[in-house]
């Protein structure tokens, strides 16, 4: 993803996730670390900091609805979603 972003000016949107466990405010700000650790991993590899957008979720928008470790594991992740091309 990062030499897609070095090469084309594409811009992205980081999304951090949390599975249901912690209070929102503690989930929030974990999907917040989950997504900006993702952008520095992207900037380290060459993607420039304009490109990048984070934003958490927290446990909001799980992909695994179940209340068990395999479910929660799935929920604990970043996603990435291109947006558009660069002006």
């Amino acid at each position: 993803h990062a030499k897609d972003l070095k090469g084309n000016g594409a811009r992205v949107v980081l999304e951090g996730h949390a599975d249901e466990r912690g209070t929102r405010e503690y989930n929030m700000a974990l999907g917040e670390r989950r997504a900006k650790a993702a952008s520095a991993f992207l900037s380290s590899k060459g993607a420039a900091g304009s490109q990048i957008e984070v934003i958490s979720y927290g446990e909001e928008r799980p992909v695994a609805l179940g209340h068990e470790e395999g479910s929660w594991a799935q929920n604990r992740r970043a996603e990435l979603q291109y947006t558009s091309e660069a002006p």
